[in-house]
């Protein structure tokens, strides 16, 4: 949908959820990062202004599973009723009048996610308030795995079995590009099945708890846990093993590959276990599972690329940490 196209559709329905007939509508703009499905704009009202973030699927697919807008909707309605930082919805709703498909409508954020690469301006933390940041953040995570989901979110269910959750991936693996650098992809996948956990707790589950899903003020104060698209059911402490995959030196290249990190994984598990407050299995499983699923991942996206279906560049210097994650993967699990 192009701009004037939904600022024509913004107005009356800004109008119709203000009750104000000369309500007008400015600054409607496509919000960063979201491949032009997420929308900001700025509502004049009684002689008021208001920012907002509209989010819709991306055009043409079904909407379901990641595209299923209206399931982030449960989980941050669930989340009104907890500590954790988060955008509240305004407005959401299945009503095709609007805008032809499902949406949803929270707060515009002052702020900026967690950016840490080169000249960025979280790359230069001190220790001590990278270290407040990110006990913010798993403070955050655990109240959402302690959710008691079947009352909270049943809709999000059923939960993903274990075993699921490392053979869901073949299919990706069996289209990736650069094969040879997934190599020791069957070791992992076998010994991650032979040591499933038995004692991990299920619940609610983010589904890529990283960085970039960490909205702070800029005075380092977490304003949001955001993008909640792959919000499921499940092992909780998959989050734990993403974060920390993304924040491990030694899971990715150096030199071209080299990728800049938050806090090392050791404190952000120390920091979560804080915060959880419960007895935790051993976490390397899970960073082995997020390593060998973001390699796989990698090749996948990678292919997309090459053939032309989804033109990303950065994924061919990402490619370049394919064999380290799944090396990566085999050390954790020992």
């Amino acid at each position: 949908m192009d701009l004037t196209e939904l600022e024509s559709r913004l107005i009356p329905f800004s109008r119709a959820m203000y009750g104000d007939d000369t309500a007008a509508v400015s600054d409607v703009i496509v919000m960063p990062g979201h491949a032009g499905f997420a929308y900001g704009f700025t509502v004049h009202s009684g002689g008021t202004r208001q920012s907002w973030f509209l989010r819709m699927p991306p055009p043409n697919v079904n909407w379901k599973g990641t595209a299923d807008v209206l399931r982030q909707v449960q989980i941050l309605n669930a989340l009104d009723s907890t500590d954790v930082p988060h955008c509240s919805v305004r407005w959401s709703g299945d009503d095709l009048q609007w805008f032809d498909c499902p949406y949803f409508i929270v707060p515009q954020l002052q702020g900026d996610v967690l950016r840490i690469g080169p000249d960025e301006w979280a790359a230069n933390l001190s220790d001590e308030t990278a270290l407040d940041m990110g006990r913010q953040a798993m403070t955050a995570l655990a109240t959402v795995h302690k959710l008691d989901w079947e009352d909270a979110v049943p809709g999000l269910g059923p939960a993903i079995a274990f075993e699921e959750d490392v053979t869901r991936w073949d299919r990706f693996l069996e289209r990736a590009a650069d094969p040879e650098e997934l190599s020791d992809a069957p070791d992992v996948r076998s010994r991650l099945l032979d040591t499933l956990p038995t004692d991990a707790p299920l619940g609610v589950f983010h589904g890529d708890f990283q960085t970039a899903n960490l909205f702070y003020s800029f005075d380092h104060r977490l304003l949001a846990v955001i993008d909640w698209e792959l919000v499921g059911i499940g092992a909780t402490l998959n989050d734990i093993g993403w974060i920390s995959t993304f924040s491990d030196r030694e899971a990715w290249a150096t030199g071209d590959g080299v990728r800049p990190t938050f806090l090392d994984p050791e404190t952000l598990c120390e920091l979560y276990r804080e915060a959880y407050g419960e007895p935790l299995p051993d976490l390397n499983w899970f960073r082995a599972l997020a390593a060998y699923k973001f390699a796989i991942i990698t090749g996948f996206n990678l292919s997309l690329h090459r053939r032309g279906k989804r033109i990303d560049e950065s994924w061919e210097q990402t490619a370049l940490s394919m064999r380290p994650l799944m090396r990566r993967a085999l050390d954790l699990l020992g």
